[in-house]
């Protein structure tokens, strides 16, 4: 089993390096659980709004390592439970205004973008750190029954920058538009474990794997198991016809005047009922074959509907 906030938990550890990464995944957060808030004077204040702790406690690292100060706030939704959510506050400070704009949220006269210019996450570890940042920020995972991934996004520009970004690494996301937001979402644990293993979950990434292989191999096993049952059935009414053919043989005197062959069959059928074709050619004497044993009972049954 998996769920989203073991995936959100898992990428919350994943700490990049790179300041271009850093860049990148606080662009997704912003564009994904972000909301732009100006003030008097051209002032520019950027608040994340947040499901989890870890996902929070990662934000505040996040802007601190890149200089600019935060506050973290928490409130509970009126609905849905009254589930706690955390809410990161960054004033329009000088240096608040200079990352965000290096991070394409937004333009360098301070309007907000839709998506970040491509300088952001034009490297392979940028659209890594981006695919993390938007799965952190709006991200859910579903399963095993009927596993989805997908991410909530403001636009469908937004929506389809994720799709493209993934298919640069060969993996399969696709966007909707759902009325008053879009959504980028794989669907099928394939898609799900190489998004997830791209962001930096790969124990999640490999929960899923797992779950695929053994419901293939449960799989494998009840269509042996049905297989199994179908050939009892059909050996338990072959056996039953084989009997009844013999009792008739019988009845009307015609079992006696049969070949030794045929009355010896005829004999191990009524005296090993339930045993196979296979185990009743072994008993012959001579031992015969499967296939000499069929022909012989099916000869017995097609003289007594003579």
């Amino acid at each position: 089993m998996w769920s989203s906030q073991d995936v959100r938990d898992e990428l919350a550890r994943v700490a990049p390096e790179r300041r271009c990464d850093r860049l990148a995944e606080l662009s997704a957060l912003a564009h994904t659980a972000g909301s732009l808030h100006l003030r008097g004077h051209g002032e520019i204040a950027l608040h994340l709004d947040l499901g989890s702790s870890a996902v929070a406690r990662r934000a505040f690292t996040l802007l601190r390592e890149l200089g600019v100060d935060s506050e973290i706030r928490t409130y509970r939704q009126r609905a849905f439970g009254r589930a706690t959510r955390y809410q990161l506050h960054v004033a329009g400070s000088d240096a608040a205004r200079s990352i965000l704009s290096e991070a394409g949220v937004i333009s360098l006269a301070g309007a907000p973008l839709e998506r970040p210019p491509k300088r952001v996450v034009g490297r392979e570890c940028c659209r890594a750190a981006y695919i993390r940042g938007a799965l952190l920020g709006a991200g859910s995972v579903s399963g095993p029954g009927s596993p989805q991934l997908e991410v909530r996004c403001a636009s469908m520009k937004a929506a389809e920058l994720l799709v493209r970004l993934a298919a640069l690494d060969d993996i399969v996301l696709r966007a909707r538009d759902r009325s008053r937001y879009a959504v980028a979402y794989a669907k099928g644990t394939d898609a799900i474990a190489e998004t997830l293993a791209l962001a930096g979950a790969s124990r999640a990434a490999l929960v899923v794997d797992e779950h695929v292989v053994v419901g293939a191999a449960r799989a494998h096993a009840n269509r042996l198991t049905n297989a199994d049952q179908a050939n009892l059935v059909r050996a338990s009414r072959a056996a039953h016809a084989q009997l009844r053919a013999v009792r008739r043989l019988e009845e009307t005197g015609r079992l006696e005047t049969l070949s030794p062959p045929l009355r010896e069959i005829a004999d191990l059928r009524v005296r090993h009922p339930s045993l196979s074709l296979r185990e009743l050619a072994a008993k012959c004497r001579p031992p015969a074959t499967k296939a000499s044993a069929h022909r012989r009972l099916a000869r017995l049954q097609r003289l007594a509907e003579l």
